[in-house]
């Protein structure tokens, strides 16, 4: 075959901007971090003081300090709130799903990170898996000791989250806790230790994977449903309901149950002892409570296990709901969004066993 030497330089052409084509970097991810406070942005007198100010450090100087963030994607950042998140409540919540929902809306936007203290982490986690409606990551992630510290573990923690949102087999898996080189599902994610940097465990599910200085081994997906799956929804400036926990011990009264009642409660949980379970005294003022329209949740002080219907309680009999495999914390956090949309115990179980 021959070719006229107009057309070889044609062809030479073409295989040189496809050459270069396949040469050129692909665009890198845009992530955006939205910081609410917490140990991760704390400050303290000296690199060895266990006291701190949680919150005292802006999104801007966390980014400016892990400058490595840059070879794994374009990073910006958003200061949401400023607290430690012992003081998280239901309007940062709020504000915090509607701005995550908005941003991964966005084409221009690939995952999204959330630095948070690891007080309430699975409880703030465990909201967004329910009403982020996204299959974009999104990955939160904290920290044990504070910014100032001798051996920080914010700024590895933050690199990891990063990572893992710009990673594309992130996405589907629900809202991710990055912490300690482990990568939590929100829905099992439990602190266990008031200190120790390794406090976070999945106990039975066990971890969705693994990473290493960005580089990620994934396990499994979670098995029940969240995030882009789940039926319910919040919107900016949206209140809700009132769920108290009463935590379960020998002698346990009736009367903090009634007192929650009586000050506007719209949902309880209980902190029972062994499988759920909780004294007869208490057990009757339980029921009082459901006769008034209260839903009343069983879940276990015990940390670990699954309470399942109708085993030392007739929950039949009650009109209780089992927590099935939440503890306290998460229990209120679905009671709260079931609570939105019924107050009928059947279907708030219902809730309980596919969330």
């Amino acid at each position: 075959m021959r070719y006229t030497r107009f057309g070889f330089v044609v062809l030479l052409a073409v295989m040189l901007a496809a050459s270069a084509f396949a040469q050129a970097p692909a665009a890198k991810p845009h992530v955006v971090i939205l910081a609410t406070g917490g140990t991760i942005a704390g400050a303290a007198a000296s690199e060895t003081a266990a006291g701190y100010s949680s919150g005292a450090v802006a999104v801007d100087t966390l980014i400016a300090a892990v400058p490595q963030m840059k070879d794994l994607a374009i990073v910006t950042g958003e200061q949401i709130a400023s607290i430690g998140s012992q003081d998280m409540n239901d309007e940062v919540w709020v504000k915090l799903a509607a701005r995550t929902n908005e941003l991964l809306a966005s084409k221009d936007v690939d995952g999204v990170v959330i630095t948070h203290g690891t007080d309430t982490l699975e409880e703030t986690s465990y909201f967004l898996h329910l009403v982020v409606k996204s299959e974009k990551p999104v990955v939160m992630t904290g920290s044990m000791r504070p910014s100032t510290a001798m051996s920080a573990d914010g700024p590895l923690n933050i690199y990891n989250a990063v990572a893992i949102a710009a990673d594309p087999q992130s996405r589907g898996r629900g809202v991710l806790v990055a912490i300690n080189d482990d990568i939590h599902s929100a829905h099992d994610l439990v602190k266990t230790h008031t200190t120790d940097v390794e406090t976070f465990t999945s106990n039975e599910p066990g971890l969705i994977g693994v990473t290493l200085f960005g580089k990620q081994e994934f396990y499994r997906s979670p098995a029940k449903l969240h995030t882009a799956h789940s039926e319910f929804s919040v919107k900016a400036g949206q209140k809700l309901p009132r769920v108290d926990i009463i935590y379960a011990h020998a002698n346990m009264s009736p009367d903090l149950i009634d007192a929650a009642v009586a000050n506007g409660a719209k949902g309880l949980v209980i902190a029972g002892v062994g499988d759920g379970n909780m004294t007869s005294p208490a057990l009757e003022a339980v029921k009082r409570a459901v006769a008034k329209g209260v839903v009343v949740v069983r879940s276990s002080r015990t940390g670990r296990g699954i309470i399942r219907r109708n085993i030392e309680v007739d929950d039949d009999k009650v009109g209780t709901v089992a927590s099935i495999d939440l503890n306290p914390g998460k229990a209120r956090v679905l009671l709260q969004l079931g609570l939105t949309k019924t107050s009928d115990a059947k279907k708030i179980q219902d809730y309980f066993d596919r969330y």
